[in-house]
């Protein structure tokens, strides 16, 4: 009983700690404002998807365009997009995620 009750908690605690690191994402500070955005024609809309718009990338001491592209919806949920924050002199991504 013991041994079951703790090969559980041994099995529960691998399972969070494989989810957590699933979750987890690289903090990006951008020392420079990002350039103004482009402008992106945003598709027709499509059943069961939310456009997510393209975005400046901090990547290599440089910013570089990451187009727009579709999310799958999940229901119950609306889709915030990912953003750049001033933090200081910096700048932080803040990335898109769903609400």
């Amino acid at each position: 009983m013991k041994l079951s009750i703790s090969l559980r908690f041994a099995a529960g605690c691998v399972a969070a700690l494989a989810t957590s690191a699933a979750f987890a994402q690289a903090v990006i500070v951008a020392p420079v404002a990002p350039p103004p955005p482009r402008v992106e024609v945003m598709p027709a809309p499509r059943a069961g998807y939310v456009w997510d718009q393209g975005h400046w990338h901090w990547r290599q001491g440089r910013y570089v365009w990451i187009p727009g592209h579709w999310q799958g919806v999940r229901a119950g949920y609306h889709w915030v997009p990912g953003h750049w924050a001033a933090r200081g002199p910096n700048w932080r991504w803040v990335p898109g995620h769903w609400a």
